[in-house]
C-alpha cells in the first residue's frame, strides 16, 4: 500500500513574502479555490494577526465552503513575560474559528538571546503555555520550530527542550524549520533520524526554503525517512530564494515513489493549476521548471525529437500529459521534419502525407530564420506561416499604409501620433490615434480603424514587449527582432517581427497578433 503525504501549501503566508508579490483579498480567496480543487491537504491561509487585510481574508473564508482542503491559520507564541489570554495574536488565532493554526516558536538560542532578548527558560514557557492555550480552546496545533536545523547545529539540547515544550502544550505536529536554507542533504536527513529516536510518537514535518538550491531534494528524502507531512508553496517563490518546490516534490513522490500526496485523478491538472496561480501573482514560471514549465517537455534537436516521437522515455522522464502539461517540439536550424510535421498536424491532419510541401514549408522557415526569425518563441506567427502556405490563411483585413508623428513640444511628454488606411472587404477605412509611444498609438489607431468590423479586438492588449538586435555589426543600422505577446480573456499568444525599423519590426508582429485573434474567434465560432 502506498503511504499518504499531507502537504501544506504556504503560497499565501511564506509566498505572500516574495520580492514583488502582493495578493488582494480576492487573489487569495481564488488561490484558496485552486489549492482546494488540487486537493492540496492543508492552506496556510496567513497571519490574521499581522495585517488588516488577512483579518478581512479570513473573516471571509469562514464563508467559503472547501470540498478537499483545510484552512490554517498562522502566528506566533506570545510575547515574553505575557499571558496567553492577554496575548492579541494569539487571541486574533482563535477569532478566525479555524480548526488548525501553525504556531512558530523560537528553537535557535541565537533568536533567542539575540532577537527576543529573553531566556531560554522563558522561550520553553512560551512555546508551551502557546500551545496548550490554543489546545484549550479546541485547536489542532502544529508547531513550526523555527530555525530548527540552525538550532540544533548550535545548541541541540536547548533545540530538542523546545520541541519537548511544544509536546507537553499539546501540539501535533513538530515541522523542523530549515528556516535559513542553508541545511545541505546529510545533516537534515542525521538530524532527521535524531528527532525520529526521541519523538516516536509524534508526526513529523518538514519545512524548507530554497537558498542553498536542495529544497525539493531535502523534502523528499526526508519523505523517504518517514516524515508524512511537507510544507512548501506550489511553484517555489516565498522570502529570499524561495520555498520548497510543491510543484516538483509532489510529482516526485507520487511518480516515482509511489506515495500519496493527491488524489491521481488530480495530478493532470498540476500545471494549470500552477499556471492559473503564477497569473494571479502577476508572475511568469520560469521556461525550465521541472514538470511545469514551458519547456519541461521540449525538444530542439533533430536527433532528439526523433527519438522521442518513436519511445517518449528515450527524451522524457515521464509522460507530460500526467502532469498536465504537453511536449512541444521546437523549430530552429537543429529540428528536422518530425517537429515541423508536429506542429503542421495541429493546423492540418493530412499535411503528412505531402512531402513537397513539407520540403517547401521547411525551406522557407530555414531562410526566414537566416534573415533573423525566430518561430520558437512566437507560435501565432508561425501558424499564419504555415496558413498561408496550406492556403487555409484568411485576411481579415489589409494595411494599405500608415504614418507615424512625433510631437515633442519644448519641455513637455514627447507624443506619438500614427495614422493607419486599412481595407476590409471593398471598404477603406482612415484613422488616427495618438499613444505614449509608437507601438501603442499604431495598436489604438488600428483598433481604431476595425472597431467597426471586429468590435472584440478591444479585448485584446498587449502583455509583453522584447526587442533584439540580430547582428550588431551595423550598429543603430542593426536588424532588430521584435517578439510581442498578447492576450484576451481566452487565451495567450506570441508574434515577431523582423526589420532594420524598430517601428516596422514592431508592425509586423502587430499585425500579426491582430490577424491570429480574429482567425482564432472565427473559428471558434464556427
Amino acid at each position: 500500500m502506498c503511504r499518504n503525504i499531507e502537504i501544506l501549501d504556504s503560497t499565501l503566508r511564506d509566498g505572500s513574502q516574495a520580492q514583488d508579490i502582493t495578493f488582494s483579498v480576492e487573489d487569495k480567496i481564488r488561490i484558496v479555490k485552486i489549492l482546494d480543487d488540487l486537493a492540496i491537504s492543508y492552506i496556510e491561509a496567513g497571519n490574521p494577526f499581522s495585517n488588516p487585510k488577512d483579518e478581512v481574508f479570513f473573516e471571509v473564508l469562514k464563508d467559503i465552503k472547501l470540498k478537499n482542503s483545510k484552512i490554517v491559520a498562522f502566528g506566533s507564541t506570545r510575547r515574553k513575560n505575557t499571558r496567553p489570554e492577554d496575548d492579541n495574536n494569539l487571541k486574533a488565532l482563535l477569532k478566525t474559528s479555524v480548526e488548525y493554526v501553525s504556531l512558530f516558536g523560537k528553537t535557535w538560542d541565537l533568536h533567542v538571546e539575540k532577537i527576543l532578548n529573553t531566556s531560554f527558560e522563558e522561550n520553553l514557557l512560551m512555546i508551551e503555555e502557546s500551545c496548550r492555550f490554543l489546545t484549550d480552546n479546541g485547536v489542532t496545533v502544529f508547531f513550526d520550530a523555527e530555525h530548527f536545523f540552525d538550532g540544533y547545529k548550535s545548541n541541540k539540547a536547548f533545540s530538542i527542550d523546545c520541541l519537548k515544550a511544544a509536546v507537553r502544550g499539546g501540539a501535533k505536529l513538530l515541522v523542523l524549520c530549515d528556516t535559513n536554507g542553508g541545511t545541505l542533504p546529510f545533516e537534515m536527513t542525521d538530524i532527521i533520524r535524531d528527532i525520529q529516536d526521541i519523538f516516536p510518537d509524534i508526526k513529523i514535518g518538514i519545512h524548507a526554503h530554497n537558498d542553498s538550491a536542495v529544497a525539493c531534494a531535502v523534502s523528499v528524502m526526508a519523505a523517504q525517512m518517514g516524515i508524512d507531512h511537507i510544507q512548501g508553496t506550489l511553484i517555489g517563490f516565498g522570502e529570499r530564494c524561495g520555498n520548497a518546490n510543491l510543484s516538483a516534490i509532489i510529482p516526485n513522490l507520487q511518480l516515482k515513489l509511489g506515495y500519496l500526496c493527491i488524489p491521481e485523478d488530480k495530478l493532470r491538472f498540476l500545471t494549470r493549476s500552477c499556471r492559473q496561480i503564477a497569473e494571479i501573482s502577476n508572475m511568469s514560471i520560469p521556461k525550465s521548471t521541472p514538470y511545469i514549465g514551458i519547456s519541461a517537455f521540449s525538444h530542439k534537436a533533430g536527433m532528439h525529437i526523433d527519438a522521442v516521437s518513436k519511445v517518449s522515455s528515450s527524451f522524457e522522464h515521464i509522460k507530460p500529459s500526467v502532469v498536465g502539461n504537453t511536449r512541444h517540439f521546437l523549430l530552429s536550424e537543429f529540428s528536422g521534419k518530425t517537429a515541423l510535421i508536429d506542429k503542421i498536424k495541429k493546423i492540418n491532419l493530412t499535411i503528412g502525407d505531402n512531402k513537397n510541401k513539407l520540403e517547401h514549408i521547411l525551406q522557407d522557415i530555414k531562410e526566414q530564420e537566416k534573415d533573423g526569425y525566430h518561430f520558437e518563441g512566437a507560435d501565432a506567427s508561425f501558424q499564419l506561416l504555415i496558413r498561408k502556405h496550406l492556403g487555409e490563411y484568411r485576411s481579415f483585413f489589409e494595411l494599405i499604409n500608415y504614418k507615424i508623428i512625433v510631437d515633442n513640444a519644448y519641455k513637455q511628454p514627447m507624443i506619438m501620433s500614427a495614422v493607419v488606411k486599412v481595407r476590409v472587404g471593398s471598404k477603406e477605412r482612415m484613422t488616427a490615434a495618438e499613444g505614449n509611444g509608437p507601438l501603442n498609438a499604431l495598436d489604438l489607431a488600428l483598433k481604431k480603424s476595425l472597431a467597426d468590423f471586429y468590435p472584440d479586438l478591444i479585448k485584446m492588449h498587449l502583455v509583453d514587449y522584447k526587442v533584439r538586435v540580430i547582428d550588431s555589426v551595423l550598429g543603430t543600422a542593426s536588424r532588430v527582432r521584435v517578439i510581442t505577446t498578447f492576450k484576451d480573456q481566452k487565451s495567450t499568444w506570441n508574434t515577431i517581427g523582423v526589420s532594420s525599423n524598430v517601428i516596422e519590426a514592431s508592425l509586423i508582429a502587430l499585425v500579426d497578433s491582430i490577424q491570429y485573434k480574429l482567425i482564432k474567434d472565427h473559428e471558434e465560432t464556427r
